[in-house]
C-alpha cells in the first residue's frame, strides 16, 4: 500500500470524478484509475462504485476515508521531521536544569520564545548529575560547574546569592552588605548539597569566619517564607518572595555568587540551533538581572573532542 496511491484515492473523494482527481494530483485519468484499482485488488475491498464512467464512494471506502486520510497527514509529518532533522532543525527541546534555575532562568525565558522556536519540555535534575541527562534525552544541560569536556559547552552567567531582609528590617535601605556583618546574625540556608549554600560556606572559609546561628532548610522558598516572618536573614540564590529586600554580599574578591554552565552534545543533529538557543538563553540573563551577570571572560562554545 503506497502513500502516493492513498492520495489517490482522497482525491477522487474530494474531487468527485476520476477527471477532477487526476488534475488536482498532476497523473493521468488513466494511471490514477489502475492505481486505484490495484489498491482494491490489494486489500480485498472495492473502495469505489462505478457509476456510467464516474466514482463514488462505497460503504466500504467511506469507512476507509478516514483511514487513508490519516496515514497521509503522518507520512507528510514524517518528511516534515525529516527535512527539519536533515537541515540541523529540532522541532523539541529539552532542557534539564536544578529546580531553581528552572524556575528562575528557564521558565521566564521560555516565556519569550517565538512561534517559530522548538517546542520546549524541561528536566529537573540535582546539579550533581546534570551533565548526565545528555545521555538519557535531555538537548541541553545547565549545571553549576563547568561541563565534562565530552561536551561542548559555554558559560552562562553568575548569578548572585542574595541575602533577603524584610522592608522593616534595618538594612533595608541598603543594596550590598558585608560577610563580616552577615555572618553575625540568625541566616537562613539551604543545605550544604545546594550550591548557594556551599558558595556561601566557601566564602565564609576563605574569609576565616565563623557562623553566629544557622538554620537549614531544604527549600529556598521556605527559607525566604521564615526571613519575612522577621525570624532570620534568607541567604539563597532565587528571585525574591514575600516582598524580601535583596542585598549584594560582599567579599573582598567580589559578591558571593554561583556560575551556570550550558552544556550539549556537540554531535547532536541540532547542535548548531542548541548553540543558538543557549547564547540567546545567555543574552536573557543579562537582560534580566544586569550586565554583572556576564561571565568576565565568556567561553566560546567549544568543539567536542574528535571521535
Amino acid at each position: 500500500m503506497e502513500i502516493r496511491t492513498l492520495r489517490y484515492v482522497i482525491a477522487v473523494a474530494d474531487e468527485g470524478s476520476v477527471t477532477a482527481a487526476a488534475t488536482a494530483v498532476h497523473v493521468t485519468q488513466p494511471s490514477l484509475s489502475r492505481q486505484i484499482r490495484q489498491l482494491e485488488r490489494e486489500i480485498g475491498v472495492d473502495l469505489f462504485v462505478r457509476d456510467e464512467g464516474r466514482l463514488r464512494l462505497s460503504a466500504a471506502g467511506a469507512e476507509f476515508l478516514p483511514v487513508a486520510r490519516s496515514l497521509v497527514a503522518q507520512a507528510e509529518a514524517a518528511h516534515g521531521i525529516a527535512a527539519s532533522i536533515a537541515a540541523g532543525r529540532l522541532q523539541h527541546i529539552t532542557i534539564a536544569a536544578p529546580g531553581t534555575t528552572l524556575t528562575d532562568v528557564v521558565a521566564p525565558f521560555l516565556a519569550t520564545l517565538e512561534p517559530d522556536d522548538p517546542m520546549p519540555a524541561v528536566l529537573e535534575e540535582v546539579p550533581a548529575s546534570v551533565y548526565t541527562t545528555l545521555t538519557r534525552g535531555a538537548d541541553l544541560a545547565i549545571g553549576t560547574t563547568p561541563p565534562p569536556v565530552t561536551f561542548t559547552g559555554m558559560a552562562l552567567a553568575d548569578l548572585p546569592v542574595w541575602a533577603y531582609v524584610p522592608r522593616t528590617h534595618d538594612w533595608a535601605h541598603r543594596g550590598h552588605i558585608s560577610l563580616e556583618e552577615l555572618v553575625e546574625r540568625r541566616l537562613l540556608t539551604q543545605r550544604q548539597d545546594f550550591h548557594p549554600r556551599r558558595a556561601l560556606d566557601s566564602a565564609v572559609a576563605s574569609a576565616r569566619l565563623a557562623y553566629t546561628e544557622l538554620h537549614e532548610f531544604g527549600s529556598p522558598e521556605v527559607a525566604q517564607a521564615v526571613a519575612a516572618s522577621g525570624r532570620g536573614v534568607a541567604v539563597v540564590s532565587d528571585d525574591p518572595r514575600f516582598d524580601l529586600h535583596p542585598l549584594a554580599i560582599d567579599t573582598p574578591s567580589g559578591p558571593v555568587g554561583i556560575s551556570l554552565y550550558t552544556a550539549w552534545d556537540g554531535g547532536h543533529h541540532g547542535a548548531a540551533t542548541i548553540s543558538r538557543f543557549a547564547t540567546r538563553l545567555a543574552a536573557f540573563c543579562v537582560a534580566r538581572y544586569g550586565e554583572q551577570v556576564a561571565p568576565p571572560r565568556r567561553r566560546a562554545p567549544r568543539p567536542a573532542p574528535a571521535s
